[in-house]
């Protein structure tokens, strides 16, 4: 009698490309109260962010984006997270991010192909 392995139990999606000559793997899981973005060109983790809005009374959503591991001086990583979870908030979704960029090149152009890569196949 065969048994099939279940499946995978968080939604997720994953994809390959090449950005400026680099393959880069990248994976969307979508948990209960947050979305996980892993993208890697060194097959690690790398920089870990935390994203988050701000719950408040303003009628401009503000976000909470941190460094929680790895490379505090890069500021377009940071920039990076802002764009998606500002994305994910106005596409009407509270959950927050977690976002992992193991990358090579961290040149605006590989991060704008990043996120554009994530923002076309999300699912949030």
């Amino acid at each position: 009698m065969g048994s099939r392995a279940p499946s995978f139990p968080v939604p997720h999606k994953k994809l390959t490309l090449e950005i400026k000559g680099n393959k880069t793997d990248i994976v969307i899981s979508s948990y209960d109260d947050y979305f996980l973005v892993i993208a890697t060109q060194i097959g690690s983790m790398g920089t870990v962010i935390h994203a988050s809005k701000e719950e408040g009374m303003s009628i401009h959503p503000t976000f909470d984006v941190s460094v929680v591991l790895g490379k505090r001086e890069e500021p377009m990583l940071v920039a990076s997270a802002q764009q998606l979870i500002e994305h994910i908030s106005s596409s009407g979704s509270s959950k927050q991010l977690v976002l992992s960029l193991g990358l090579k090149d961290h040149s605006p152009e590989t991060l704008k192909g990043i996120v554009s890569t994530v923002i076309e196949n999300s699912f949030w």
